[in-house]
């Protein structure tokens, strides 16, 4: 009897200490997880410029943007080169109810088009590259408030604009993007032309892409710069492209640009498509500025 409880003991013994040697083979031959670092910062903000970026702040985040842009230089000292020029301005705010989503909505003061927005992340790069880019799409839908005696029908007050914005942090200092956009307005203007047909003076939809690129010179500072194609030819009115440059500072709460460029509008489908100021005229140029302001709650 006493034999059997030493075999027992032993048996017991045995498989515990077999038991803890098996654990440690399955631990030391399992494949260790690496969880994945995301690319952080590859723009300061979710806008620059007259441009939307892939970025979408931290969930819970409220968003305040004042966007200004003076006349152009063509009056010199008479209007202050601009400064004392008519000017147009947007007030916005945006929010993110969940990870990755931001909606919007803001009123421009030029022909008073009030805009609904929404920007989603799609994908984030990666530290090692193993998603070497992000990707985020953006929509609106604007309407303009104007006088109902402006339009044929109500329906001709609302255009829309889509745009996927494609993102590479290539360095800590230098990050660039492309996008490709898509505008549509219900209505544009028309002519009688020669045969005594109305014509539209362009299309309906617009295609346009641009490349926006930011260069960090310290930490809170960075050289921004964009260029905006159109790529739809219309039957008149053809948009002139956009070129961009300027400085930005930024803290975590907040963002400070000021820049010059041929862009008058900031409703980004409004830019695209009636955009008559030419970059090869200085006097066309105008300057311009963004301030935003970030609360996380």
């Amino acid at each position: 009897m006493k034999k059997l409880k030493i075999i027992l003991l032993l048996t017991a013994v045995i498989g515990m200490v077999s038991g803890q040697l098996y654990a440690q083979d399955e631990s030391a031959g399992a494949p260790e997880v690496k969880k994945k670092q995301y690319a952080k910062n590859t723009f300061d903000s979710y806008a620059i410029l007259s441009s939307q970026t892939v970025m979408v702040p931290n969930k819970g985040t409220l968003v305040m943007d004042i966007q200004h842009r003076f006349g152009t230089l063509k009056n010199g000292r008479k209007d202050a080169f601009g400064i004392f020029a008519p000017s147009n301005i947007r007030l916005g705010l945006e929010y993110v109810p969940i990870k990755n989503l931001m909606v919007g909505t803001g009123l421009t003061k030029e022909r008073m088009q009030w805009d609904l927005n929404a920007k989603y992340a799609i994908l984030k790069q990666t530290k090692d590259f193993a998603m070497p880019v992000s990707v985020s799409y953006y929509v609106n839908m604007v309407m303009d408030l104007r006088d109902i005696s402006n339009f044929k029908y109500g329906s001709d007050r609302l255009s829309y604009y889509h745009e996927l914005m494609i993102a590479c942090k290539v360095h800590d200092k230098f990050s660039v993007q492309v996008a490709p956009s898509i505008s549509h307005f219900n209505s544009v203007e028309a002519f009688v032309n020669s045969n005594g047909d109305i014509q539209n003076k362009m299309k309906n939809t617009h295609l346009a892409i641009s490349v926006i690129g930011r260069v960090k010179v310290s930490q809170k500072t960075g050289i921004i710069a964009g260029y905006n194609q159109p790529l739809t030819k219309h039957y008149t009115n053809n948009p002139h492209p956009n070129i961009t440059l300027g400085i930005e500072t930024s803290t975590s709460s907040h963002s400070f640009q000021i820049f010059a460029g041929n862009y008058y509008g900031i409703v980004p489908q409004s830019d695209a498509v009636f955009n008559q100021n030419d970059y090869n005229m200085v006097g066309q140029f105008l300057v311009g500025f963004n301030i935003i302001r970030l609360w996380s709650f």
